[in-house]
């Protein structure tokens, strides 16, 4: 021990590293195997698939693997893109709720062809969208990839009867599993097609009973002008019970998982939400939320598994958001958030849409109107509302009707 400046020096206890055999500190990705490499590239953000062809050599072998899909596939969940409509329906723009950020893919070129030009999203479901051009066809997409597929046509019968609801749900995106749900009919004769991937075919069209326990009080309203139900309509106007909404949320419509049952909820002409258990084979007429003569505004969605219902009405001079669970026990509404006042007062006497989705734990909602276009991320566990930053493309705002939302999975197959 030396003395220095009057203090006692002690040895330091902090050891050199060796010279030599300290290789794993300075290792680089390109000494992993293409094993590991793939595992390590799966966990990047999907937005950065898109540069993995301009690093290097390998890492565009490796971006093209089927080895390195398989790597992605294992990965439990990705945060949600959401497929944005606009009026013209020519471009695919996404809104990345990882990055908050607005990003343009490269349209489908089988969406771009003369007959498929008109197509709309009608459902999402995994990391898939599906399209339905004016004929009636179907088209499941992947808009990270752009590989698209036409689905066998649908028995001529059912373009006969009115379509209510558009379904999907995904079961192995790497396995292009997936399925898709029609409900069509007339109140109170209901039935569903399903559209199964694995067999590449529509499977026999199936009947929906009326709950025998219904006590919600359903009623069923004939096409009679006296007997017509008057709503705000999904394009702001009010309306009779015959009148359909704006194309792109026409078909609006969510699918859950309960219990092990598969369960279809959409919008009736009415303005109420009607539940179709496909496992059952029954459905029923939830209560009204408000009386049939107010005017309001109405969406359903899912988040983590329940079907919720997001409603902008107005009162005493001001307008107000909220979301709505339906308690099956006492078959009433509650609701479990509201946009502050602050935001929703803007709205009042404008006539705004809304067409809404979820996600988890949060619902996007665009809300627009001929004055006004905005969009609005909700935490339905926190109650925390933001507005969505504007999306511009060469110095112009863009203006969407509606949104689908997928997970962004370059291994999702069609």
């Amino acid at each position: 021990m030396e003395k220095a400046n009057g203090c006692i020096s002690r040895p330091s206890r902090k050891r050199k590293l060796p010279q030599e055999g300290n290789d794993v500190l300075n290792f680089t990705l390109d000494e992993l195997s293409d094993d590991l490499l793939e595992r390590v590239l799966s966990w990047l953000p999907t937005s950065t698939f898109f540069r993995l062809n301009s690093v290097c050599k390998r890492w565009k072998s490796v971006a093209a693997s089927e080895s390195f899909k398989l790597a992605c596939s294992r990965i439990p969940s990705r945060e949600p893109w959401f497929f944005m409509v606009d009026p013209n329906l020519n471009q695919s723009i996404v809104f990345d709720s990882a990055e908050r950020s607005w990003k343009k893919l490269s349209h489908p070129p089988f969406l771009s062809q003369n007959c498929n030009c008109n197509s709309i999203p009608v459902a999402a479901a995994g990391g898939l969208v599906c399209f339905r051009n004016m004929s009636g066809d179907y088209f499941v997409c992947n808009p990270v990839t752009g590989s698209c597929r036409e689905l066998p046509p649908v028995n001529l019968d059912s373009h006969d009867r009115s379509l209510h609801a558009i379904a999907m749900n995904a079961y192995s995106n790497y396995h292009g599993s997936y399925k898709l749900f029609l409900v069509s009919g007339d109140l109170p004769k209901l039935s569903f097609k399903v559209y199964n991937s694995s067999a590449d075919c529509w499977e026999e069209e199936i009947m929906l009973r009326r709950k025998t326990d219904d006590c919600t009080g359903f009623e069923f309203y004939s096409n009679d002008d006296d007997d017509a139900v008057y709503f705000l309509s999904k394009a702001g106007n009010v309306v009779a019970t015959n009148m359909q909404r704006s194309p792109s949320k026409q078909f609006s419509s969510v699918l859950t998982h309960k219990d092990g049952e598969e369960i279809v909820y959409f919008l009736s002409s009415s303005g109420t939400v009607v539940a179709c258990n496909l496992t059952q084979k029954h459905f029923s007429e939830y209560p009204r939320l408000l009386p049939v003569f107010l005017e309001y505004s109405i969406d359903v969605v899912e988040c983590e598994g329940e079907m919720l219902v997001v409603m902008l009405s107005e009162f005493f001079e001001s307008a107000s958001i909220r979301v709505w669970r339906f308690d099956e026990k006492t078959k009433t509404w509650n609701q479990i958030a509201g946009m502050p006042p602050s935001m929703s007062h803007e709205f009042y006497g404008k006539k705004v849409d809304i067409n809404c989705l979820g996600a988890g734990n949060q619902i996007f909602i665009c809300l627009s109107s001929a004055e006004l276009c905005s969009y609005v991320r909700c935490d339905i566990v926190t109650n925390e509302w933001v507005e969505v930053p504007k999306c511009c493309l060469n110095g112009e705002a863009m203006e969407f009707m509606s949104a689908f939302s997928f997970e962004p999975r370059i291994e999702a197959s069609v």
